[in-house]
């Protein structure tokens, strides 16, 4: 997961139909930049933010019984 926001901004990110090393490339509607993800987060490689990365986030992948165990308060939205 990563951070959408730049430079003050919120992108908007979608696949842009391209693969390189057999990772999707995304791009970001707003510029059209490409981004790569790389262990530093993903990284602009062509475009605006060339060179720039958004950050990567702390995030939980599980499942619905053990997250509402330990966040009791939590609610699904319809």
């Amino acid at each position: 997961m990563y951070s959408r926001e730049i430079d003050g901004r919120v992108l908007t990110l979608s696949p842009s139909g391209w693969t390189y090393e057999r990772t999707f490339v995304l791009y970001d509607k707003e510029t059209g930049s490409l981004w790569f993800p790389d262990d530093g987060g993903l990284l602009a490689i062509q475009g605006k933010y060339f060179g720039q990365r958004l950050a990567k986030v702390l995030f939980e992948d599980t499942v619905w019984s053990k997250w509402s165990e330990e966040h009791p308060d939590s609610k699904i939205l319809k």
